[in-house]
């Protein structure tokens, strides 16, 4: 092979392809090797520094949620059928692996109130940036607006993502303090997103709720979106929603609310913490969007006997058409983990989710009331939360958490550490699943209260 090339080794053959700026000119720095098990020994000493959610009281979310997984959806994972389902090159053959499919877009479609979804993507912020994909393909438009309370990782993906688009991300601040209206800080600058969206703006993008556990006015932004392109004599931007899915058993679907595309992280149905990952990401939009949705669509039908089938309607990879015709570069499946998330919401139910819902409102009241009585500790906005708030501490968060940590508790996210913006200093994102009991709250209020009362000292001292 070297001589049909006209190369003499495959060390000249790499020379004449990497510059030698760039080229490895000496050994890798490593160590000598190990036996076989001490390489073990080492690695388990490694893994021991990890903490996991069952060897802490952990109050972590920020996307992904310590929920408990029933032992039914392991089960059905494990299943041979199941266990690698990736996309098959022969659809028609593997009845199981599409009706799977089916079965998942089916429920994200009724979660969400949109008519179409597809099989998944691989999490929530590829799941953004795939819309903004799309939306450049529905209108050929080159700015991308979107509001400060989109995930922080959704925000940056995007940026990366619309930089080899061609496209600009245009980000819109959230409120900071309460106006004469009562509007309180933590939704999205209403006045501001209507500004920054014009007949040039391709689509407009929004969490609900949002990173700081505000739930939004879906509808009002969407209205506004819609209304300031039309002012601005183009055509509506397409509006994307972010979505918590499990929130939606409390709050009005995205379809309902005047959205185009629906997206989120699926991780909280069905999917464990398993050390960040994987998950799936949903997405989810209106009819007039089908060809320009990343991924796959199954659908049902009838064989020649009349008897129900599932085909692959539609695929969009580029292993499947034309590589300028396609709308994902997505070279694997998600489905295990989709799976996971379909078998979570059956497991659930219609009356489940919203008993879930519910559950969660109810807790994060009790811990946003409890937490916040604490000295040095306020809420960072008064916005509606379902499962998730924000607060401020008036000391600095790291040291908290720290003092937290040795107590076996973990009391949430700091903010400004995954944000780095300013006015997110001071700020712990606190996220409550049904695992964290009443008791459990007491525990946190006991042990951060302490932690920021020794911290008050310290800087008084």
């Amino acid at each position: 092979m070297l001589a049909a090339i006209g190369v003499g080794s495959l060390q000249e053959l790499f020379q004449r392809q990497i510059p030698a700026a760039v080229g490895l000119s000496a050994g890798l720095d490593l160590p000598e090797g190990m036996p076989e098990q001490d390489v073990y020994t080492h690695l388990r000493e490694l893994a021991a520094r990890n903490v996991s959610a069952e060897q802490e009281l952990s109050f972590l979310g920020a996307g992904f949620y310590d929920h408990y997984v029933p032992a039914l959806i392991d089960m059905l994972m494990e299943r041979s059928e199941f266990l690698t389902p990736y996309t098959p090159y022969q659809p028609e053959i593997s009845q199981g692996g599409l009706q799977v499919m089916f079965e998942y877009q089916t429920a994200i479609s009724e979660l969400t109130a949109l008519p179409v979804s597809n099989a998944s993507v691989y999490e929530g912020p590829s799941a953004v940036a795939a819309a903004g994909y799309l939306a450049k393909l529905h209108n050929g438009k080159r700015r991308l607006v979107v509001s400060a309370g989109l995930h922080p990782h959704s925000i940056a993906t995007l940026r990366t993502y619309a930089h080899g688009y061609g496209m600009e991300v245009v980000e819109v601040p959230l409120v900071q303090s309460a106006g004469e209206d009562g509007d309180g800080a933590g939704r999205t600058d209403l006045d501001a997103w209507s500004a920054a969206i014009d007949g040039d703006t391709s689509a407009a993008f929004f969490a609900q709720p949002n990173f700081y556990g505000a739930v939004e006015d879906a509808e009002a932004l969407s209205a506004a979106a819609k209304a300031a392109a039309s002012g601005a004599q183009g055509s509506a931007p397409v509006v994307v929603a972010q979505v918590d899915p499990i929130t939606l058993g409390v709050l009005k679907a995205p379809g309902e609310c005047g959205v185009d595309v629906a997206v989120g992280e699926g991780q909280a149905l069905g999917n464990r913490l398993d050390f960040g990952g994987p998950s799936f990401g949903l997405f989810a939009a209106r009819e007039e969007h089908l060809r320009r949705m990343p991924g796959r669509i199954a659908g049902e039908t009838v064989d020649v006997d009349g008897r129900r089938g599932f085909v692959l309607t539609l695929q969009t990879r580029e292993q499947h058409i034309r590589r300028e015709k396609a709308t994902s570069n997505i070279c694997t499946a998600q489905a295990l983990n989709a799976l996971a998330g379909v078998v979570y919401l059956s497991w659930l139910g219609r009356r489940g989710i919203v008993e879930l819902g519910e559950l969660l409102l109810a807790r994060t009241h009790y811990a946003r009331e409890t937490l916040t009585a604490l000295d040095g500790v306020s809420a960072l906005h008064s916005q509606p939360v379902i499962r998730e708030f924000a607060l401020s501490l008036d000391v600095d968060v790291a040291a908290v958490r720290r003092r937290c940590a040795r107590e076996g508790v973990n009391p949430g996210l700091d903010i400004h550490a995954l944000t780095g913006r300013e006015s997110d200093r001071g700020g712990l994102l606190v996220a409550l699943t049904e695992q964290r009991t009443r008791k459990d709250i007491d525990r946190l209020a006991d042990v951060l209260g302490a932690a920021v009362a020794a911290e008050r000292h310290v800087v008084a001292a």
